[in-house]
C-alpha cells in the first residue's frame, strides 16, 4: 500500500514547475501499478499545447475553467470542474485556462517523472528500469 501527500511531492524532482504549469506527479511508473497519477495546475492567461503521442491521458478538471482545442479538428470545449476528457486517440490539443486551472491526470503508459515535452509537446516514451 502507498499513502502519500501532496506536501512530500512538493519541491521534489517530482514537482515539475514551468512559466505555465505545476505537475506534481503523485504516482509514477516506479510504482509499477500501470499509471502514473498526477496534480496538474496550468496557471490563467497561458497557453499550453500538448501531443502524448506516446501515452493516453485523462484529465479530470476538479478546479478552475479552460478552453480546450482539439488541434485536428478545431473542435473547442469550455471544460469545468466535475468535466474530464480523455486524449484516447493521441490528440494534440491546446489548453487556454481562463482561471487557474486545477486537474488530475491519469497517464497509461505511466510516466517516469524524467520526460520532458519535446518542439511538438510530445513526451517521449521512457521505461522505468527493471531493476530500478
Amino acid at each position: 500500500m502507498i499513502v502519500r501527500s501532496l506536501d512530500e511531492i512538493n519541491d521534489t524532482e517530482a514537482d515539475i514547475k514551468t512559466e505555465n504549469w505545476r505537475s506534481r506527479r503523485i504516482v509514477l511508473a516506479k510504482e509499477k501499478v500501470g499509471f502514473s497519477f498526477h496534480e496538474t495546475v496550468l496557471y490563467a492567461g497561458t497557453e499550453s499545447t500538448f501531443w502524448y503521442a506516446n501515452h493516453v491521458e485523462l484529465v479530470h478538471c476538479i478546479e478552475g475553467e479552460a478552453e480546450l482545442t482539439n488541434e485536428e479538428t478545431g473542435e473547442k470545449h469550455i471544460i469545468t470542474p466535475g468535466t474530464l476528457y480523455l486524449l484516447n486517440g493521441h490528440e494534440r490539443h491546446t489548453v487556454r485556462p481562463k482561471t487557474d486551472f486545477r486537474v488530475l491526470c491519469v497517464f497509461n503508459p505511466p510516466v517516469t517523472g524524467r520526460e520532458v515535452h519535446d518542439e511538438n509537446g510530445v513526451y517521449p516514451l521512457v521505461l522505468e528500469e527493471e531493476n530500478a
